[in-house]
């Protein structure tokens, strides 16, 4: 192990990383190495001797619990490293439902449902009640059943505490949505957090187990976690409380789908006699834009008193500019981006982002960007593993793991045709509501059979025949992407994108991503360190986040980066320009309304803590939204800024 990694740390984080027992709350401001601190302060407890498997760490992506593995791999020995839990709050919980879920009615095979599943199921459970969308809105029932789970309430409770006659609906449909779930043996994702909390109260003897084993906590990006994590958390630190969590609360920026700032702002009181460290010197940004967003968060009232500084100098000065309308915004910072590349030697478009508080500003930008011939790339749009063609190979690799997955049937039934079409689907779905047997077991039943046309017979025999095969094949582990390759190849489907896409070339991209996907199976293969088997690459395939979700030369291109703010967090380049600072759009009209802005701040910090050496802030006099033409005033944001 490297003795010197100590020494390469400043003194607060050096402190970080030698305490390592009691609770330990590190304020870790933007760009001030927090990751380096994680692992070192692992690497640390390892050197003075605690066992890796007593160890474990949470993260919120998959890319941060990578980068911490690859990290603490090259401080101590790989081996060692690769004993240490780390990873997602998603994919630890999962891991943990497999070994014990069976108690809760589920089986370890369990698959996880996606968010097209989840609204498929959804829908199923509000037709089955009599409720049309209109009457309630599919998306706002997702959401508010999302929010039930992440505050631990189940359906009979939910339906118990309704008063408004929406939340009543929302209650009803919940209800049936979490029967349908647990028929097909899914769990949709709030529910892997949902089950842990389940499991270690309906049965504290798999907490004690847990809480015996892991004798040091880490949380990293603390102040993002929501209701249900924090429990977690605290069940599992117990009365030893050897948890050390990591965050920023003027980073605090994901309110909205659940996150409780409050839980990093009242950490102390939760876990007694809390050590608290704030790490203040920033390796990213100069002091320029430092001051500014030193000065603009300094203006909300609930957060830790922080002051970032660097080393790196003064810097440039922000620029501030208004154009009259989105077009002049677009044009500008086009034909600014192309000054930059010429002034600058050696400067990539990938060290330039553009980023705005809502998607729909992307569209103007883009066009200049087209217009100037400046490569781009933009994030959220059409990730490859949401793409319909790799979708659909999933579903049926989905079936071979859990039989019961009827969304997954319902879905490639009739991809590629094969005379199974709505008559049939018609059919088995009302011999289900009589038989209450998974749609896999009924397509080769005789009562099915009989009902549909000889073709239709043929075809559900052949393909039921060939789950049937695969399942027992792929059973084993090992030879993951050729077993699959030929499974996708004997059902039709491989060959069948001919029939689904009749242009020759749109059928040719679409099986091109299908075989992309294999090479991801093989991939997944090759770093494992043992023969892994389909369950596994298709939990990690469900526990995907956005990161993950493009293909390595789409996020490595070199092009000029069109995001959300939100998406930008964690981010960093030399040159950023952070569009649309007018009144209702930044801050958003919405958290004027619903007094949110502190969060609005918070997500203007985030914004200017993204650039490194020079930042461009710009607005419009005039803007067309909804197709009518609005006169603009500027963001109360800039008026904050250090003059």
């Amino acid at each position: 192990m490297p003795e010197d990694f100590l020494s390469s740390l400043n003194p607060p984080q050096q402190e970080a990383v030698v305490t390592l027992d009691g609770p330990l709350l590190v304020l870790a401001g933007a760009g001030t190495g927090k990751t380096r601190v994680i692992t070192c302060r692992i690497a640390q407890m390892l050197r003075k001797g605690i066992a890796p498997e007593a160890i474990m760490g949470m993260t919120f992506t998959n890319k941060a619990a990578r980068e911490m593995k690859e990290r603490l791999a090259s401080l101590v020995s790989p081996e060692l490293a690769s004993k240490v839990t780390l990873g997602t709050f998603h994919s630890i919980c999962a891991r943990i439902l497999r070994r014990e879920i069976q108690v809760l009615g589920y089986t370890s095979s369990f698959t996880i449902a996606d968010d097209e599943d989840q609204m498929g199921l959804l829908r199923q459970a509000a037709a089955e009640l009599g409720y049309s969308k209109e009457d309630v809105p599919h998306n706002a029932v997702a959401s508010r059943i999302s929010s039930y789970k992440n505050e631990l309430i189940q359906p009979k409770r939910a339906k118990l505490i309704a008063e408004s006659e929406f939340d009543i609906h929302a209650a009803q449909i919940y209800e049936r949505y979490q029967q349908l779930l647990e028929n097909q043996n899914s769990l949709d994702f709030d529910d892997l957090l949902f089950c842990v909390f389940r499991l270690w109260s309906e049965y504290p003897e798999s907490l004690t187990r847990y809480q015996e084993q892991y004798q040091y906590l880490l949380v990293d990006e603390y102040q993002d976690t929501n209701h249900v994590q924090f429990r977690l958390i605290q069940m599992l630190a117990g009365g030893r409380a050897n948890v050390c969590v990591v965050g920023d609360d003027d980073q605090s920026i994901y309110g909205w789908r659940g996150a409780v700032v409050e839980n990093i702002l009242d950490f102390p009181k939760v876990f007694k006699d809390t050590k608290l460290i704030r790490l203040e010197e920033n390796y990213r940004s100069t002091n320029m834009i430092l001051n500014a967003a030193n000065h603009i968060i300094s203006a909300n009232k609930g957060r830790y008193s922080k002051e970032l500084w660097s080393t790196r100098g003064e810097g440039e000065k922000l620029k501030i500019v208004r154009l009259d309308s989105a077009e002049e915004e677009a044009d500008f910072v086009a034909d600014t981006i192309q000054d930059i590349m010429e002034r600058n030697a050696g400067t990539r478009y990938s060290d330039i982002a553009i980023l705005y508080r809502s998607n729909y500003l992307s569209r103007q930008f883009e066009q200049s960007l087209r217009n100037a011939g400046i490569p781009y790339r933009l994030v959220g749009g059409q990730e490859f593993y949401q793409r319909k063609e790799v979708r659909d190979a999933a579903a049926y690799l989905k079936l071979l793991v859990n039989p019961r997955d009827d969304q997954s049937l319902l879905r490639i039934l009739g991809v590629p045709p094969r005379g199974l079409g709505d008559k049939a689907f018609s059919i088995l779905r009302n011999l289900q509501r009589a038989a209450s047997l998974p749609l896999t077991e009924l397509l080769a039943d005789d009562a099915f059979l009989e009902k549909v046309s000889p073709a239709a017979a043929s075809a559900a025999r052949e393909l039921s025949a060939q789950f049937k095969a695969f399942r027992e094949e792929l059973s084993e582990p090992g030879g993951l992407a050729r077993k699959i390759e030929a499974y996708l190849d004997a059902v039709g489907y491989l060959h069948g994108l001919q029939r689904i896409y009749k242009d020759r070339e749109e059928s040719a991209k679409r099986q091109e991503n299908v075989y992309e996907f294999i090479s991801a199976i093989a991939q997944f293969e090759r770093k494992a360190s043992e023969p892994r088997t389909l369950l596994d690459f298709m939990e990690s395939f469900a526990l995907l986040d956005e990161n993950d979700r493009t293909k390595d030369e789409e996020t490595n291109a070199d092009a000029v980066t069109l995001t959300t703010v939100h998406a930008a967090k964690g981010l960093e380049f030399p040159f950023v320009f952070v569009v649309g600072m007018e009144h209702n759009l930044f801050p958003h009209e919405r958290a004027l309304n619903e007094g949110s802005l502190e969060e609005e701040r918070r997500l203007f910090y985030v914004a200017v803590t993204r650039a490194k050496d020079d930042l461009y802030l710009s607005h419009t006099s005039e803007r067309i939204k909804h197709g009518k033409s609005n006169i603009q005033r500027p963001s109360q944001f800039l008026a904050e800024l250090p003059k």
